[in-house]
């Protein structure tokens, strides 16, 4: 990649010279502590049920090729390419979730998981990114295009993803929705009421959830009173974080995993803890913090109201996600089977990532142009930075 001058005109040098190097660094870096991770956490589980020693990890891993590809893949895209990529990728999920409700598997009470060439395929988490962007597109169009119906689109679209969720049942895929949406409608600017009204809406959701789904109301019980349940995982999770304390054990050294019954997904994270103790918990932490404040920061740089957005939305999911998981792994919040990006086991979850920030590095790319400035070197988004030279060549 050195031999590749800025003046090269070809599609990888453009590449190169855009795209986000230290954010790719942070998504591959993650990706090798999750296979490292997965190695470490998943035989006792697959024992425990029957099956080969590394039969989590070998998918693991067969999963994450194609994920890192749709990251590095997507990140080529123009703006065109990835709103067309993602109405298809948003219909066929939403055909999929139909479908996952009338043939799928029903695994704990949910029926979330289609059976697909031996693994299983859960739709849902690809609706969550496919609709972080037409959601974008969406108002943004509205924002540009005078008379044109966006937000209520906008609104359709999400009465009938979180309709279907509820179907399921997906209380969690329901909440990253809704707040990749409420992220969206705080960056487009719109009345702060309008926010007020979302989070009088989500706190009846919430109540009409506690009262209609009995999963719900049994997690948030053992969450406010552990003495009335079963609390079993999250009780190994916290006796993981005190075992590990500064350093942890080693890897492949801890035995709270031998008992914990979702170490490899649900509380791998509980697993890092106890084999590498409270300085590998921080690692994490920033790597996910720097993901975070890096993307946001490019958005500063960028004028176009769709960038903002979709990148916006899919940064709030991205981070909610890990939030979550972080915190049910701790007892901060309840329990909530939510996947640690890039870390646990789970191929829908890696695939989906996958395509999520690889939109992200795409509508991120920039561009450096000289100018008198104080630094003398401006960054401006690519898309704008093209505008730019069309205005001066005129």
């Amino acid at each position: 990649m050195s031999r590749l001058s800025r003046t090269d005109k070809s599609l990888l040098a453009q590449w190169w010279w855009t795209v986000d190097k230290g954010m790719m660094v942070a998504f591959f870096v993650l990706a090798v502590l999750g296979v490292l991770l997965v190695a470490t956490a998943s035989p006792p589980v697959a024992e425990r049920i029957g099956l080969g020693s590394y039969h989590f990890l070998i998918r693991h891993v067969i999963i994450l090729g194609p994920a890192l590809t749709l990251l590095v893949g997507l990140s080529f895209l123009s703006q065109k390419n990835i709103r067309r990529l993602a109405t298809v990728v948003f219909v066929g999920s939403l055909v999929a979730m139909v479908l996952a409700l009338i043939t799928g598997m029903e695994i704990k009470g949910a029926q979330r998981w289609i059976h697909i060439l031996g693994f299983s395929l859960q739709p849902s988490e690809f609706v969550k990114p496919a609709f972080a962007i037409l959601s974008a597109w969406m108002m943004s169009m509205q924002k540009e295009k005078q008379g044109f119906p966006g937000n209520a689109v906008t609104a359709g679209l999400y009465v009938l993803t979180v309709t279907l969720l509820l179907m399921q049942p997906d209380l969690g895929m329901t909440v990253i929705v809704t707040s990749i949406w409420a992220a969206q409608i705080f960056l487009a600017g719109f009345p702060f009421r309008l926010l007020v009204v979302l989070l009088v809406l989500g706190a009846v959701g919430m109540g009409a959830a506690y009262m209609g789904f009995d999963h719900v109301q049994s997690r948030i019980d053992r969450y406010l009173y552990p003495e009335k349940g079963d609390t079993f995982q999250v009780d190994l999770s916290v006796q993981s974080f005190q075992n590990g304390g500064m350093l942890g054990t080693g890897p492949g050294q801890g035995i709270i995993k031998m008992d914990l019954p979702d170490a490899h997904a649900d509380f791998i994270f509980a697993v890092a803890a106890e084999e590498m103790g409270l300085m590998a918990v921080l690692v994490l932490l920033g790597l996910y913090g720097f993901i975070l404040l890096r993307g946001y920061n490019r958005l500063m740089h960028s004028n176009d109201m769709f960038t903002v957005l979709a990148v916006g939305g899919l940064l709030t999911m991205f981070g909610l996600q890990a939030l979550i998981h972080m915190g049910s792994s701790l007892h901060l919040l309840p329990t909530k089977g939510m996947t640690l990006p890039f870390i646990s086991y789970g191929g829908s979850s890696l695939l989906s990532i996958g395509f999520s920030m690889g939109v992200v590095l795409a509508l991120t790319r920039y561009k450096s142009r000289t100018g008198i400035s104080k630094g003398g070197l401006s960054l401006t988004p690519s898309s704008q930075y093209k505008t730019a030279q069309a205005k001066a060549a005129s």
